[in-house]
């Protein structure tokens, strides 16, 4: 529905009115009266405007990307060329101290991005391992990209227990990158807005996710699934295709979406990205646009 600040309103009577003939003796008058309506309207419509621009402010989702490096890390650039002011999100950097410090308490979700998982684990240390945890079952959401996928299964001692996985054929987790096609399920097609049943992404050696059965978290909805697979430096054949590529599952009151492969990067299905951040930081409304292929 259109909404008319009513200084905007009272101005256009105002105006109206200065267009009629009235008497000399009334002329003074009628125009000081004009000025203070039109003030008054001006400071109206100010308000108003002052009072939209908030409100877009609050709309947008305030997004934590962390970053330990000095600045030269590749995937937090390229989840901010993604997630972007227009598409609706507010991007922070946030540091393992951070993390520490209780640096997420204003943010909608957590994005840990590529890298090691078992290095990610030891700077965030068990302050910001428990930090992370308590976060998401107040209700924040979380976003594994690769290694940040390895943080959140269930499978390691310094993993965060988020996601009801383990990581199959640990032995050969070094086992290769390049492109590979993902095949997405009924539900992941309409969940992350794609036609196309299968995909091509880059993947750079993220865990092959298969569910695991602890008995204090749910079992994890794959999303989608390997069709293609890659297997160099030793690791097997026939091993990769159909274990989970993208997961998602509820963690207290909380959110936790996993991406094994990398479609943040340029290029790829960067809108896999944005619909993912977008639920797990509670928004559930499906955007009919693709923010960036």
């Amino acid at each position: 529905m259109l909404r008319f600040p009513l200084g905007r309103i009272l101005a256009f009577f105002v105006l109206a009115f200065a267009h009629q003939d009235v008497p000399a003796c009334q002329t003074e008058t009628t125009s000081k009266a004009a000025e203070g309506i039109q003030a008054a309207a001006s400071d109206s419509a100010s308000n108003a405007d002052a009072d939209q621009a908030a409100e877009t402010k609050t709309e947008r989702l305030r997004i934590a990307i962390y970053d330990h490096s000095d600045g030269s890390a590749k995937a937090p650039k390229a989840l901010r060329r993604i997630l972007t002011e227009e598409s609706g999100f507010e991007c922070v950097k946030v540091t393992p101290e951070d993390i520490q410090k209780d640096g997420l308490k204003d943010c909608h979700a957590l994005i840990m991005p590529g890298g090691s998982g078992s290095l990610q684990a030891k700077k965030l240390g068990e302050t910001g391992r428990r930090n992370i945890q308590q976060f998401v079952t107040s209700g924040g959401g979380y976003v594994g990209i690769c290694a940040g996928s390895y943080l959140a299964s269930s499978d390691y001692e310094w993993s965060l227990h988020l996601l009801n996985a383990k990581v199959f054929d640990r032995a050969h987790w070094a086992r290769g990158t390049g492109e590979v096609t993902i095949k997405l399920t009924t539900e992941g097609k309409q969940f992350l807005s794609e036609d196309k049943e299968e995909l091509p992404v880059y993947y750079g050696q993220g865990p092959l996710l298969i569910p695991d059965t602890k008995p204090d978290l749910p079992a994890f909805e794959p999303l989608a699934a390997y069709a293609t697979e890659i297997a160099k430096k030793g690791a097997p054949t026939g091993v990769m295709i159909g274990t989970t590529a993208i997961a998602r599952a509820p963690y207290g009151k909380g959110r936790v979406i996993c991406f094994s492969p990398h479609p943040e990067v340029s290029g790829g299905p960067n809108h896999l990205i944005s619909a993912g951040v977008r639920w797990a930081a509670g928004t559930d409304a499906a955007r009919t646009d693709k923010d960036t292929k």
